[in-house]
């Protein structure tokens, strides 16, 4: 059954409108039974500000937010659209709970600014968003939350820079600088960035991390600029120039991604475990040299 976002995030908004609505109306009523009772006619009002109310009225931008968030959850298996509530979080993995959106096997979910993997993050959550939402509203629905989020391009170039820009450091924000989504990350110039879900965690997964996508994304890059030489060499002035642009930046991620190589090598042969009550810091500080700086 094909469903709009607009449709749904309209009928959450009158919701929020109402709840909104009617706890503002029982504070007042409070106030004005208090302020009867004692008397405080001269010095106290009845009259509650918006600000003051404790449940919040809708916010389009949060409530998208919040629905990647929870597309990422599901994408890990921390959460699941046949189980309610927490489907992982530590313990027995259970495939089964995922029939109707399958999590990732690996643990490992790559955010490039191409379509390099099949399991990219911006692939899963246009998968995401049609599995749920249906396939003959997919683009009107990926406009909705491209627009949104704000910035330029097609929708689905605004939804991967947002991924690559901005998701983690909401999630740490969300999770008071504790995130239980780990970005792996090589740099400025995004030659790597992969999220790994802090709960599925395994020993060999660093290895598998540097075997399965960085060596893999080492391989795309020679590819790319191989291609890219091939071309600028038959290109027209005017298309030399754009060519020679995109070659400087697969250079510099092709770079950037060797110089990670290195460091994330050291950490895979060591097949570090970690232990889930020592918490995400103390955990998290373990490979403080390849993952994201926590803002």
């Amino acid at each position: 059954m094909a469903r709009l976002i607009a449709d749904k995030f309209k009928e959450w908004e009158k919701e929020c409108e109402s709840r909104f609505n009617q706890l503002k109306a029982n504070e007042e009523e409070l106030n004005r039974i208090f302020i009867e009772v004692y008397g405080l006619q001269d010095e106290l009002t009845p009259e509650v500000e918006d600000k003051d109310v404790t449940v919040r009225k809708a916010d389009l931008q949060r409530e998208i937010k919040s629905l990647i968030s929870y597309a990422v959850g599901c994408m890990f298996g921390r959460y699941s659209l046949d189980v309610e509530g927490l489907a992982y979080a530590g313990g027995v993995w259970d495939a089964s709970k995922y029939q109707t959106f399958p999590a990732d096997k690996d643990n490992i979910i790559p955010i490039c600014d191409d379509e390099y993997f099949e399991d990219d993050i911006t692939g899963l959550f246009v998968k995401f968003v049609e599995t749920v939402y249906g396939k003959e509203t997919l683009d009107e629905n990926l406009k909705f939350i491209a627009d949104a989020l704000g910035g330029k391009g097609t929708p689905k170039e605004v939804i991967r820079n947002y991924f690559l820009n901005d998701f983690f450091n909401d999630h740490c924000k969300i999770y008071q600088k504790r995130p239980i989504y780990w970005l792996f990350d090589s740099g400025k110039k995004n030659g790597f960035k992969a999220l790994i879900y802090l709960h599925r965690y395994q020993p060999d997964t660093i290895a598998r991390i540097r075997t399965d996508y960085v060596h893999e994304q080492q391989s795309r890059y020679r590819t790319a600029m191989a291609d890219l030489e091939r071309r600028i060499a038959d290109a027209s002035t005017a298309e030399r120039v754009r060519l020679n642009k995109q070659l400087a930046k697969l250079r510099d991620q092709s770079d950037e991604i060797r110089k990670y190589e290195e460091k994330i090598h050291h950490l895979a042969d060591q097949f570090l475990p970690i232990d889930l009550d020592d918490g995400v810091k103390v955990n998290y500080d373990i490979f403080k040299d390849v993952l994201a700086k926590i803002k």
